[in-house]
C-alpha cells in the first residue's frame, strides 16, 4: 500500500500519447486502402469501433487501483493459476506483434527524415531506445507520456487541421464507397484497436491508490486518453488513404508541406520508441507471470528483467525485419488472429469481475502453488473461452479463411461479435452452476499485493 502512487489523470496522458503513432495512422489507411470506404464511412467505422471497444477497454483499467495487481495476474481467478498461461502466451504474441509493427513504421518514420538511417538501422536503434526506457521502468514511462502528449498532440491537430482544411484535392469526399462487409471490418480493427490495450492497462493503473482512484475515474481517463489519442491520427490516416492510396508515412509528409511534415515524423519516431517500451514492459511482466506458473518462488531482480527485456528485444527485431516487406498484409491478420482470441478472454474477464465476484478476489491465492482458492484448472472458464472461439469460426472473414456464415453474409466479418454473444452468457450460466458458498477468503482485502511475484516498477 505504500507504494501506491500517481493520479488517474495521469492515465489519460500516457494513453493519449502512446496512441499518437504512425501506426495508428497507418491503421486508419485500412479504411479506404483495405475495405475501400470513402472518407466519410470510414470516420463513421472508427466513431463505432473506438467508442464501444473503448469502453470494453476501460473496464479492464478500472481493475488496476482495486486490486493492485498486472491484468494477467489477475486472470488467474478466472482460468486458475496454470489455466491461465493460455491467455499469458497469446497476450504475448501480441505484445511481440505490435513491438515489431511499431518498429518498422517508426523506421520509416525515421527514413524519411534521416535517409541515412536505412530500415534496419532505424528498426535497431528504436528497439534499443525503447529497451532504455522500459529497463527504467513505470515511472519514466509517465513521465514521458506526461511531457509529450501536449506537444505531440499539438503537432497532431496542426497536422490534421492543415490536412482536413486544405491540404486534400478536388473530389476528396466523393471518392471510395459504401459496402457493409467493409463497414463492418472496419468497425472490428478499430474495436480491436481498443480491445488490445486491454491486457496493458490495468498494469499501470495498480499502482493508483485504492482509495483515490476510484472506478469511474480510471475508467474515464483511460477512456478518454486512449480513444481521443487513436482516433484523431486514423481520422488522418483514414483521409490520407482516400487522397493518395500509397504509403501512408511518406504521403503524410508530402501532403503535409515542410516543415509540418517533417515535424511530425520525427514525433513518429519518437513516440513509437515510447510505444514499444510499453508493449516490452507489459511482454516482461507477462513472461515473468508465465514462468511464476511453474517456478513460484523465482522473482527476477532488475537485471534478469532486463535480460528477459533483451531476449524479447532481439526477437522484435527479427520479426520486424522478416515482415518489413509485407508489412501491411502482415499486419492486417495479426489485427485478425487478435481480434478472434482475445474477444472471449475480456468477456470472461470483465463478466467475473464485474457481474459474478463485484470485484471481490482472494489477492493472496493468485501468488499460491496450488492456485488457492482458485485452483491451477478452471476447466469451466477454459471450455468457455474455446466454446466463444468455436462460435466465431463460421462469422469469420478475411484472407485467410472466410466461415460459411460471413460468406452468406456477402463475406462480412462478424466473428468478434458472435464470440461476445455466446460467451458472456455461457460464463455467466458455468459460473453459476461451479459456484460453491462464498468464504472470509473471498472476500479479504483486495487491494493488499503480497511482497512475492509482482516485479517493482
Amino acid at each position: 500500500m505504500s507504494e501506491r502512487h500517481g493520479r488517474t489523470r495521469d492515465l489519460f496522458t500516457i494513453w493519449f500519447s502512446a496512441n499518437l503513432g504512425p501506426l495508428t495512422v497507418v491503421t486508419g489507411a485500412l479504411a479506404p486502402a483495405a475495405f475501400g470506404l470513402s472518407f466519410g464511412w470510414s470516420v463513421a467505422a472508427l466513431l463505432v469501433g473506438h467508442l464501444g471497444g473503448g469502453f470494453l477497454m476501460a473496464l479492464h483499467s478500472a481493475q488496476g487501483p482495486q486490486l493492485g495487481v498486472p491484468q494477467m495476474i489477475q486472470s488467474r481467478g478466472q482460468f486458475g493459476s496454470v489455466g491461465a498461461l493460455a491467455v499469458i502466451l497469446v497476450v504475448i504474441v501480441m505484445y511481440q506483434g505490435f513491438f515489431a509493427s511499431n518498429l518498422v513504421v517508426g523506421a520509416q518514420s525515421l527514413n524519411q527524415v534521416v535517409p541515412a538511417v536505412g530500415r534496419g538501422e532505424g528498426v535497431v536503434l528504436g528497439a534499443l531506445v525503447s529497451l532504455a526506457v522500459a529497463v527504467v521502468g513505470y515511472r519514466l514511462m509517465h513521465r514521458i507520456g506526461a511531457l509529450t502528449s501536449w506537444a505531440f498532440g499539438a503537432v497532431q491537430l496542426a497536422g490534421a487541421a492543415w490536412l482536413l482544411f486544405g491540404g486534400l484535392p478536388d473530389g476528396f469526399l466523393d471518392q471510395g464507397g459504401f459496402s457493409l462487409a467493409g463497414f463492418l471490418g472496419m468497425v472490428s480493427v478499430g474495436a480491436l484497436w481498443q480491445i488490445a490495450y486491454a491486457p496493458y492497462v490495468s498494469d499501470y493503473s495498480r499502482y493508483m491508490p485504492a482509495d483515490k482512484a476510484g472506478i469511474r475515474s480510471t475508467l474515464w481517463c483511460t477512456y478518454a486518453g486512449c480513444v481521443l489519442g487513436s482516433l484523431l491520427p486514423m481520422v488522418v490516416g483514414a483521409a490520407i488513404g482516400v487522397a493518395d492510396g500509397g504509403d501512408p508515412i511518406a504521403a503524410q509528409s508530402h501532403l503535409l508541406g515542410s516543415p509540418l511534415g517533417q515535424i511530425t515524423l520525427w514525433s513518429f519516431a519518437l513516440v513509437t520508441m515510447l510505444t514499444n517500451s510499453m508493449n516490452l514492459y507489459g511482454a516482461v511482466l507477462c513472461a515473468v507471470t508465465a514462468v511464476q506458473t511453474f517456478a513460484h518462488r523465482w522473482l527476477p531482480r532488475a537485471t534478469g528483467r532486463s535480460v528477459i527485456g533483451g531476449v524479447l528485444t532481439a526477437l522484435s527485431v527479427a520479426l520486424a525485419l522478416a515482415f518489413a516487406d509485407s508489412f501491411m498484409t502482415s499486419y492486417l491478420n495479426l489485427i485478425y488472429v487478435l481480434q478472434y482470441v482475445l474477444i472471449p478472454w475480456t468477456a470472461i474477464n470483465l463478466v467475473d469481475f464485474y457481474l459474478v465476484r463485484h470485484g471481490h478476489y482472494d489477492v493472496a491465492s493468485f501468488f499460491a502453488k496450488d492456485g488457492g482458492i482458485y485452483g491451477r484448472w478452471n476447466v469451466a472458464a477454459l471450455a468457455v473461452y474455446a466454446l466463444g472461439i468455436l462460435a466465431e469460426i463460421p462469422f469469420m472473414a478475411q484472407s485467410l479463411y472466410t466461415g460459411p456464415l460471413a460468406h452468406a453474409l456477402g463475406d462480412t466479418d462478424l466473428g468478434w461479435i458472435a464470440g461476445l454473444i455466446v460467451t458472456v452468457p455461457a460464463y455467466l450460466l458455468a459460473a453459476r452452476l461451479t459456484a460453491r458458498k462464498p468464504t472470509a477468503a473471498d472476500v479479504s482485502a483486495t487491494a493488499s499485493v503480497p511482497t512475492t511475484g509482482v516485479p517493482a516498477p
